[in-house]
């Protein structure tokens, strides 16, 4: 199953180049398209469509949303660079290294929420992360797995470059890997690491519950577009608030909400309610500009910006960290000032906190 982890591979002279052909973005219009791929935080955009819920905020505003599945999260992301959505569900990190490195200025409209335990390091017959100097880690190369990786190393003051050697290696054979016996050392996500947990000798040495608030998910749209059409941010507030109401009540229609995400994104209720335990929701608008308008994505997107850098993900001929410029609420910036692509607003979850959508 593709989920939200894979980095994009579409470089920024690439999406330059695609974004020549195309006609400028920002016009007033009425109908717009939002992509988005299949990961517990995000599984409630098909959902609202399946109710009517996206109809009924779109009506609101006197707009159309068509909302697009995508088995492929990478070409939902270049999709929405190249122009051809409005709007798309990806992480912070890739938020900037394909988007914004691609010179699409982007708004990060909702905050949804961040892995708190979705993602691990895990080791087959040693039970301390220290344990890990010296192994081949097999994970998915520039990924938010491989982000977690050079954090968990940061923690017992080991590098990447001194201490281990990374081995690519894809999601769908991530299991099959793990079950040979040189493979000693993984990466991973959920569901994919309750399975690997549930073998003999695996043993978790590290998870995202550890670096919290680190890999943000997001809904982010073309920052032109929502100027010249803020109705479409609006409705985007008003269906996802809508939704995580309906979805996080304990009743009848709760659960039937949770159940049919589950069941969408391949598992039953009790699966999805222990992938949502293993992530921090922001259920209610409010504790999403808690956190927006706090210190964490801030600091949380200067180590994203080092590591994407240390990389080479940054956009060709980037000279630091610091090339792109990360806009958070209240108008300040990290990084060029003059080349602002990434921009984390609370404009929309505010109207939605204060009942003004």
């Amino acid at each position: 199953m593709k989920t939200r982890r894979f980095l994009g591979t579409l470089t920024a002279g690439l999406v330059a180049a695609s974004l020549l052909s195309l006609p400028a973005l920002a016009a007033p219009k009425k109908e717009f398209k939002l992509a988005w791929s299949i990961y517990v935080g995000w599984m409630p955009w098909q959902y609202a469509a399946d109710q009517g819920i996206v109809k009924k905020w779109a009506d609101k505003y006197g707009i159309k949303i068509e909302v697009v599945q995508f088995n492929d999260y990478v070409e939902s992301i270049n999709q929405y660079t190249a122009g051809a959505f409005d709007a798309v569900t990806v992480t912070n990190m890739d938020a900037l290294s394909i988007p914004a490195a691609g010179g699409v200025d982007t708004t990060a409209v909702i905050v949804g929420d961040f892995s708190n335990g979705n993602d691990a390091v895990i080791l087959k017959g040693k039970d301390k992360l220290s344990d890990i100097k010296g192994q081949k880690v097999n994970l998915v190369e520039f990924s938010v797995s491989h982000y977690l990786l050079t954090r968990a190393l940061e923690s017992v003051k080991m590098t990447e470059k001194d201490d281990v050697t990374v081995v690519s290696t894809s999601d769908a054979d991530m299991v099959a890997a793990w079950s040979t016996p040189d493979v000693t050392a993984v990466v991973t996500w959920n569901p994919l690491v309750a399975e690997i947990l549930a073998t003999p000798g695996a043993k978790k040495v590290f998870d995202s519950s550890q670096i919290p608030g680190e890999i943000i998910d997001l809904t982010v749209a073309n920052t032109d577009v929502l100027k010249d059409n803020p109705a479409f941010g609006k409705a985007l507030a008003g269906i996802w608030y809508e939704t995580m109401a309906l979805m996080s009540a304990d009743t009848p229609a709760g659960i039937a909400a949770r159940t049919a995400m589950g069941k969408a994104s391949g598992t039953d209720l009790a699966g999805y309610e222990a992938q949502l335990k293993a992530t921090r929701m922001f259920y209610k608008p409010a504790d999403a500009l808690a956190f927006v308008r706090g210190p964490e994505p801030k600091a949380t997107m200067q180590k994203v910006a080092g590591f994407l850098f240390d990389h080479g993900l940054l956009g060709n001929g980037a000279p630091s960290a610091e090339a792109i410029g990360i806009e958070f609420p209240g108008g300040v910036i990290y990084g060029n000032k003059a080349s602002v692509k990434f921009r984390f607003t609370d404009a929309y979850m505010a109207a939605a906190a204060d009942g003004k959508l």
